[in-house]
């Protein structure tokens, strides 16, 4: 069943196309990579899916419904949520603060405060925060912000989860634990779109791939037929 759907998608600014007649589709249970080089339109993808932008032209549906036109905060409470390629926290707050803000703001809404305490406390402890509730969060590190931005997208109890560069300035142990967690999410039953310049990791849990340049779709398929796309190869595996 597909879960996310884009047809015909385009964004120009101006007269450049971020985004050309694009078309894609997420299938539920899937982890589905997006890939490209630097401005290929990877992130306005993403954009406009969250309703941050609105498309030139195009259809995105989400669970069947035409969701162009909506707001983020709409389309998030219809089960879709993001992350940012620039992590983007409530840096004053802490670290429990962020994440019961998600709870109250996210797609069941109605929940008490002492269940979104509760859930706060399961969501660091899946993300690997325990013991940081009353952290500022800005004084976390970098990669700790980053599955606290996890954390809080996952609180709006996603059905479909965006991921903007997740493990973009990790060492590799920070990006083997990044992996895992992705899985992990997968395997609680809620679909990934993520994108990624981390090639190993994002070829080790995608079940497919979308490859994007100058803002068209070059290529699609599975790990092992991207790297082996001609096209793919030359223009952004360099190979």
């Amino acid at each position: 069943m597909r879960i996310l759907e884009g047809k015909g998608v385009q964004k120009y600014f101006g007269g450049l196309a971020a985004t050309a007649d694009v078309d894609f589709h997420i299938n539920q249970g899937e982890i589905v990579g997006l890939i490209g080089p630097n401005g290929a339109g990877k992130t306005t993808l993403f954009n406009l899916i969250s309703g941050s932008i609105a498309p030139t032209s195009g259809t995105i549906m989400f669970k069947g419904e035409n969701i162009l036109g909506l707001k983020p905060h709409q389309i998030c409470k219809r089960g879709l949520a993001r992350t940012f390629q620039l992590v983007k926290l409530f840096g004053s707050m802490t670290v429990s603060q962020n994440i019961l803000l998600a709870c109250f703001f996210g797609k069941s809404g109605g929940v008490h405060k002492s269940d979104a305490q509760r859930e706060s406390s399961r969501l660091l402890e899946f993300v690997g925060l325990s013991g940081t509730d009353g952290v500022i969060a800005k004084e976390l590190t970098i990669a700790n912000q980053k599955r606290l931005e996890v954390a809080r997208a996952l609180a709006t109890k996603p059905e479909l989860l965006l991921l903007d560069e997740l493990m973009a300035g990790l060492n590799p142990t920070e990006v083997a634990q990044a992996t895992e967690l992705v899985l992990e999410i997968r395997k609680k039953g809620t679909t990934i779109f993520m994108i990624e310049h981390v090639m190993k990791a994002i070829m080790g849990v995608s079940d497919r791939i979308i490859a994007l340049h100058y803002g068209k779709k070059i290529s699609e398929g599975t790990p092992e037929e991207i790297t082996t796309d001609k096209t793919v190869k030359e223009i952004y595996l360099g190979i």
